[in-house]
């Protein structure tokens, strides 16, 4: 991993979307409505609020019904059995949440370089970025913290100090790190005018065709399943991905590199997924149409084979290259990471075949 180099990599992200430097506070209180459908009468409250706003689990609607958060009828509603009646129309007030301030915690990070104002670190899978719901604590942000001391406090808002970028928990590789004010505001520049260049590489299934090419296709949430985000025909955002085969092993699995004009959510998972070819071990997007990990790719392998890239734990994403130029010196400067280990045995494993 070295500074100064020559980079002929082109601007991309991926499911790691810039991060907006307002979007740093708790979430806004949302008012919502449900008129019951004819198909709901007589379920349960807390089941039909569940279905028809598939934003709250039911365990989320229970909580706001204790809450005093549901009103129908022109009254307050507490009671999850109330039976629900067609036609009748609820309203559930979700409150806003309220960004906690994290706390410094000792976790150990590959830092790749350091100076006064910004901080370069290879991520490894299964570190999450920031806190959130689910994940309060344990995370880079509570690491750096730790590393950088009280200087980095406030430094792109309370829950996310110095973050300008993110990489899902899954995904492995470089991440820049804003040390102060003017870091962050001259790299948040860079991400949001695409002149940072972020390179990734992907083990995917099967081989796409033609070997290079360019994606596009606007991504938003899916229809069917909100945890995940699609391609869709209407609305979302617009989206493009150029990728490149760097090497394929058979028909059955290849090794992609991927270059992003834009960053959206989840967008290199999406766009491959979307031509056919998903990312050996996404737990959300990797089992293709025949509902099995690696559908009709993983039968031409032998076992054990197989058996090694269908339960693989994660997403087989790394982010490989970065170059930026420096917000305070504005010297161009490239850092690179290798393939971590465990991909670089699927690799190994794919090339005996």
């Amino acid at each position: 991993m070295a500074a100064n180099m020559p980079d002929d990599t082109t601007p991309d992200d991926l499911s790691d979307d810039f991060l907006d430097p307002d979007d740093d506070a708790g979430s806004p209180a949302r008012a919502l409505a449900y008129t019951v459908p004819d198909e709901a009468a007589g379920q349960r409250l807390d089941k039909a609020l569940a279905a028809g706003l598939p934003d709250l689990s039911r365990s989320r609607v229970q909580a706001l019904l204790d809450q005093g958060c549901v009103r129908g009828d022109g009254r307050t509603i507490t009671d999850a059995s109330l039976r629900v009646k067609p036609g009748q129309t609820f309203e559930v007030q979700v409150p806003g949440a309220e960004a906690a301030e994290p706390v410094a915690q000792d976790i150990p990070i590959d830092v790749v370089f350091e100076d006064a104002d910004v901080l370069v670190i290879d991520k490894p899978a299964g570190l999450v970025v920031h806190p959130a719901a689910g994940n309060p604590d344990g995370t880079l942000v509570n690491a750096l913290l730790a590393h950088c001391g009280d200087s980095l406090s406030g430094i792109g808002g309370v829950r996310r100090p110095g973050i300008v970028h993110r990489l899902d928990k899954d995904t492995s590789g470089l991440m820049v790190v804003a040390k102060n004010d003017r870091a962050h505001h001259g790299l948040s520049e860079q991400f949001s005018d695409r002149t940072l260049s972020r390179t990734y590489l992907a083990l995917v299934w099967g081989v796409p065709n033609p070997t290079q090419g360019r994606i596009e296709g606007n991504i938003g949430r899916s229809s069917a399943d909100r945890k995940k985000m699609a391609v869709v025909t209407g609305g979302g955002k617009h989206a493009a991905t150029k990728y490149r085969v760097v090497k394929s092993f058979g028909m059955a699995a290849s090794l992609v590199e991927c270059v992003l004009e834009t960053g959206r959510t989840h967008q290199i998972r999406v766009h491959l997924t979307h031509i056919g070819h998903p990312l050996v071990g996404d737990p959300l997007y990797g089992r293709g149409r025949s509902g099995r990990p690696g559908g009709k790719f993983a039968s031409l392998l032998p076992e054990p084979v197989r058996g090694g890239l269908v339960g693989f734990p994660r997403q087989a994403l790394h982010a490989a290259a970065l170059t930026f130029r420096h917000p305070v010196n504005s010297e161009i400067v490239t850092f690179r990471s290798p393939i971590p280990a465990d991909i670089h045995e699927l690799i190994v494993t794919l090339e005996t075949v």
